[in-house]
This record gives C-alpha cells, structure tokens and sequence, in this order.
C-alpha cells in the first residue's frame, strides 16, 4: 500500500459514508446480537433489534415476498443487484458443488450462499440521506447544515452536562445550545474523536494536550475492523464473463442505467455474491461463520488501476508488477471478510485542533489466529474456483509472485503470509471506538441506552458503540441503531406515542 499505510476514508456528505460504501445491505446473525445482549447490553437480542430492521426496511426482494424476515413499508430501499454475470451463477452453483445450501442470509437461516441484497432501488444508490432525509428536508424542526465541522460538545464541567454543540462554518465559530439532550452520530472514527476534544475520554491521554478532563473513559481504546485480500485474481479462457471498464464504458450501457437502472453500471464494482462459511481454524461450535466470501466479476485489473487500485491506495509498484498484465485478459477474484478478527485496534488524538486527524491504528494481523483463519479463507477461495461450475470457464489462479515475496514458495503459508501482509484492506467497518457496556464493563463508554457514562444529556449513537464484531457491514446496523436510539430518546423524555 502507498507508504506502507492503509486508507481509511470517510463519507464527507450528507448521508456520511451510506453515500461512499458499497451497498451491501447485512444485518449480523442471531447469535452475534444475543451475545452482546447476554454481556449485559439490555435491548441488543436478536429479537429485540429484528423490529428495528424491519422498520426502516423497504424490500423488494424476488422469491421473499412474503417472508417474515423482511420489511416492506420502510424507508431504506433494499433489493437484489440487478446486473449478473455468469460467473454469480458459478460462485452459487460451486458453492453448492461443495455442499454449501441457496439461503436468505437476512434471516435466521444465514449459514449458506446468495445474491447480495443491496441498499438500492432499481439499481440506484439509496443512502441514507436519500432513504431518510430527502422527502423531510422542509421540516420544521429538521436543520441540515453541509459544509461544516463539529468542533466540540459543550459540557458544563461542574454539573457534568452537554448542553450544546459547538462547530465551524465558513471560517467561523458558533455555538448552539440543546434543550434536552445532544446526540453525537458522526461514525467510528470522528465520535470518539469528538469526545476526546470535549474531555472525555482517557485521563493521561487528555492531560498530555492540555485538554481539561470532564470523564475518564476508555474513548477509542478499543477498534476492531474487518479486513480482506483483494489481490488474488483468476484468468478465464472465456471471453465477455467478466466486467472490463474500458469495454462497458458505452452510451448504450449509460442508457441502460441511468433509464432502467441495468445493465453493468448498476454492478456493485462487480461483487455480486456473498456466501459464508466456517474454516478449520474456526473453535465456534455448530455453523457459525468465520469467513465471509464476496463472489465477483472483476479484478484489480479490470478498470486498468484507474479506480480500485487507486481507491485502496495500491502502490503503483506492485500494480504494475501483478496486475497490469492482466489488463487485456478476461479477470475475476473473489473477495473473503474476516469476521471476527482477535487482532485489537485503537485511535489517538494527534492534536487538540479539530481539524486534525486522530491517529488510527488498525494493528491488523497481529493475532496469529487472524493470519492463519485468512489463509485458511484464502485456500478455500482457490478450492471453490477449482469445482467444475468454475472450470467450465477455464478458471486459473494467478501465480505471478509479489516481488516483496520471491523468496518463498508460491501457495505456501510463508507465501501468503507476506502477500497478505502487503495487501491488506480494509471493508471500513470499524466499530467499538465507543464501546456500548454495562456499568460494570471497565471498557464501556456509553450504556446499553447509549448515554455517555458519567456526562448527563449525551448519547451517542452510531456504528462506534457495537461492542463486538458481527458477521455484518456495518450500514444496516447503524440505521438500526438509529431507529433504536429514536425510541430510547422518546421514552427518555415521555414523548412515546
């Protein structure tokens, strides 16, 4: 990666990063849920929360109709990707060639492969603004301000209390005071940075910047993320199964999406599959996943480096070692997600100004479990594309080694240790920066209700609570957490109809 670094970006727009990701609509499985609500997060059991996901859903989902499983009066549009390739079909049918059942993975009965279900409606984004915000923009109680940057909470350090809000605009300072509570929603990586910059957060950490402490709490100590390897490609003998930017980039193909929301351009940057699966390194009993795969029709190659590649901030070095030769030839790779990764991140501020960025550290791979489940995720990838439903195509792995990585035998563990510690990406799902707890929980940072401990009138209430990691991206669970909190909020203040 450029600078041996990996890139985390944020979505700077109205609808954060739900505008920016790649619209895969999961919710995490029954026991993740149940887990976190039995270490004493009252509200969290799958149960609990299923409501909260039916509520904002509006599903239109061929062969789920009537499910149970699925909402069909809410705001967030979820539905199949429209475009398939050929080879979605094959990820499926391998699957089953290796005993891996067709399931709706939004459903209690997860464990098997599918289409992705997508935050889309006929084959367009549908963000959050757009779900949420754009049909009650003239409410009268609804205030949208763009281009300006939340600077700090206001607390009154006697009483302990929020009591307003303080942010940029245009070169200048204001402040703006709340009434009843203030509710800090703005991601995993600027809630906990927020907090700090407000004094809350790490006693020691905070005097080092002359921040005044309002509440020592445990703020960003804790990070996790989920991780893939988006550098293993295959090479066809069969032409026209893949996604090539250069050969889609066609008015007809313009048309197709931008009228009927078809066609190539309506392709998730052509991952189209998802399925899950337990590997050997798994010590969970029963069909709990540890590995999710993301079934593809693209690789790094397929629009030339011009955006993946660029997206992830590849070094160009190794682009143009690996994957530039496969530039003219038909690519694909199947993505896999670490579900539960053991490896322990955290963020720090780097100054007590703003509108600089805090310190991330991801400290990906440095459990070794981690390193041997993604290996694991690896050869399982290379066992699925070996079945027949792959071969038909002439599927073959591409064995040009990574430069940094000669010295060992290609398909070893050596091998893939180091090219996995060369490429690694993250699915921008960093969670647990303000870890939900019970008062017992030393590393809590906001209860069950997501009230920041020991500050009276703050919540926050974003994807930086979820206290474990959960076999899900994490854009439908913060729409869920937000239509939680909506309700914990009303009954707070006896406002429940």
């Amino acid at each position: 990666m450029e600078g041996g670094r990996c890139f985390w970006p944020r979505g700077k727009a109205v609808g954060g990063s739900s505008v920016i990701n790649y619209m895969i609509y999961t919710r995490g499985i029954p026991t993740d849920w149940d887990r976190i609500a039995a270490e004493g997060n009252y509200g969290w059991s799958y149960q609990e929360i299923l409501p909260y996901y039916l509520k904002s859903e509006r599903a239109n989902l061929k062969r789920l109709q009537n499910s149970p499983w699925h909402g069909r009066d809410g705001e967030l549009a979820v539905e199949y990707v429209p475009f398939r390739s050929k080879l979605s079909k094959a990820f499926l049918d391998a699957g089953k060639y290796l005993g891996h059942r067709r399931v709706d993975y939004n459903s209690p009965d997860y464990f098997g492969f599918s289409y992705i279900q997508a935050t889309m409606s006929k084959g367009h984004r549908w963000s959050s603004a757009k779900a949420f915000l754009h049909s009650k923009k003239k409410r009268k109680n609804l205030h949208i301000l763009h281009s300006t940057r939340a600077t700090k909470v206001l607390i009154d350090p006697a009483t302990k209390t929020a009591y307003g809000v303080e942010f940029q605009r245009n070169g200048r300072v204001y402040q703006i005071k709340a009434k009843k509570e203030v509710i800090l929603s703005a991601g995993p990586i600027e809630s906990p940075h927020l907090l700090m910059l407000s004094g809350i957060g790490p006693k020691e950490h905070l005097e080092s910047f002359d921040i005044p402490v309002v509440q020592d709490l445990r703020v960003g100590e804790t990070l996790y993320d989920h991780i893939t390897f988006p550098a293993l490609p295959f090479i066809l003998n069969t032409t026209r199964l893949t996604i090539i930017e250069r050969r889609e980039s066609t008015i007809e193909n313009f048309v197709k999406f931008s009228q009927y929301g078809d066609g190539p351009m309506s392709s998730l940057a052509g991952v189209e599959t998802i399925g899950y699966i337990k590997t050997n390194e798994s010590d969970e009993l029963g069909d709990l996943p540890d590995v999710e795969l993301l079934g593809g029709c693209a690789s790094l190659a397929s629009d030339e480096g011009n955006i993946v590649a660029k997206g992830i901030h590849l070094a160009d070095w190794l682009y143009r070692d690996t994957f530039k030769p496969l530039e003219n030839l038909e690519s694909f790779s199947i993505l896999f997600m670490l579900l539960h990764p053991k490896s322990k991140g955290h963020l720090k501020l780097r100054s007590r100004n703003p509108f600089d960025y805090p310190k991330l550290y991801g400290n990906y791979l440095t459990h070794p479990k981690d390193v041997a489940t993604v290996i694991a995720a690896i050869r399982y990838i290379i066992k699925l594309v070996d079945t027949p439903p792959f071969q038909k195509y002439g599927a073959k792995l591409h064995t040009k080694k990574f430069p940094n990585c000669v010295q060992y035998e290609f398909g070893s563990d050596n091998y893939w240790e180091c090219a996995i510690r060369t490429v690694t990406s993250t699915l921008h799902h960093q969670i647990a920066t303000c870890k939900m707890g019970p008062a017992w929980d030393p590393d809590a940072v906001v209860d069950p209700e997501l009230r920041v401990y020991g500050v009276n009138n703050l919540r926050v209430v974003d994807s930086s609570v979820i206290p474990r990691t959960i076999v899900a991206h994490t854009n439908a669970p913060a729409i869920m957490i937000g239509e939680k909190a909506a309700d914990m909020i009303k009954r707070s203040w006896g406002m429940v109809s």
